[in-house]
């Protein structure tokens, strides 16, 4: 039976997932800007609101900061490995199946809550993010070319990406006592190590007009509010859950794309939507379902 604050915090972290499915929308309305160009704009906006929180609050930034060097390196290796990672995989093989191997994370994140933490899987979360991952097969590979072998160190980037999120999401549990607010820290590394990176390979190109609102849209939510709600959710809640509800993500992110003209609807968004809902109500049915106490 899930308790009321697990129940709420599972909630919270499906927040992230919500946020996440306007990614891609705002990505586009941010115009050509360099991968890792953009990840450190719109990291070094959600540590500067981390940083106005802080002293808003008359907090201690130094307090803040001054985290055990395990989770520190746990914090890095999520947010900046994860998207280091991923765009390496976006420019080594097609970006329809990298996608769809790097959306193989929330079944990992339910397969490793059994292997790494101990948690009792029940059918209902395997189940669910199977059919989760099914949804988003047919949603994201409708345009693929297949499986190339030339591209095999674009896919192990891919799967790597995967890997590195799940683990991180997985492993953050263990450090339940470290206040959320350490993703503020995090985002900084993250923004100061993906500056490095752009500088070194990449060329500048500033936004202009209304991509200066897209990139601080990104900044405030999808690359920022959301990690701190996912650092709540898989600390506090049902992470067997969460995992399978996180293919939600491709599902509302492709439904804005069509609701906005840039993307088109059919068939298989009809059916992947029927999986991916099924899935996700089958895994996260214990959130949604009040059980009296016994003896009522």
């Amino acid at each position: 039976m899930t308790s009321v604050s697990t129940r709420r915090a599972t909630l919270i972290g499906c927040g992230a997932v919500a946020l996440w499915a306007l990614l891609a929308l705002l990505t586009t309305a941010a115009g050509p800007i360099p991968p890792f160009q953009m990840t450190a704009m719109t990291f070094a906006i959600a540590a500067l609101l981390a940083l106005g929180k802080w002293l808003w609050f008359g907090e201690s930034i130094r307090a803040h900061l001054a985290l055990p060097l395990p989770v520190w390196t746990l914090g890095v290796f999520g947010l900046f490995g994860f998207h280091a990672l991923f765009f390496t995989a976006l420019k080594l093989a097609p970006p329809v199946e990298a996608n769809l191997i790097n959306y193989l994370w929330p079944l990992l994140i339910v397969i490793f809550a059994a292997v790494l933490l101990g948690e009792r899987l029940r059918w209902w979360h395997v189940a669910g993010a199977v059919l989760g991952l099914a949804g988003a097969v047919l949603l994201i590979g409708g345009g693929g070319q297949g499986f190339d072998a030339s591209h095999a160190l674009g896919y192990a980037a891919a799967l790597c990406s995967a890997v590195t999120w799940a683990v991180y999401s997985v492993l953050s549990r263990r450090f339940g006592a470290i206040p959320t607010d350490a993703v503020g820290g995090f985002c900084c590394a993250t923004a100061a190590l993906a500056a490095v990176l752009h500088l070194a390979l990449e060329t500048t190109a500033w936004p202009v007009g209304s991509q200066w609102l897209a990139i601080l849209a990104l900044g405030v939510g999808p690359v920022g509010a959301a990690f701190f709600l996912w650092d709540y959710g898989v600390k506090r809640g049902d992470i067997r859950a969460l995992g399978a509800l996180s293919y939600l993500t491709p599902l509302f992110s492709t439904l804005l794309l069509i609701a906005f003209g840039r993307a088109a609807g059919g068939w298989s968004v009809a059916v992947a939507c029927a999986l991916i809902v099924g899935g996700a109500v089958l895994a996260g049915h214990e959130m949604l379902v009040r059980r009296k106490p016994a003896g009522t």
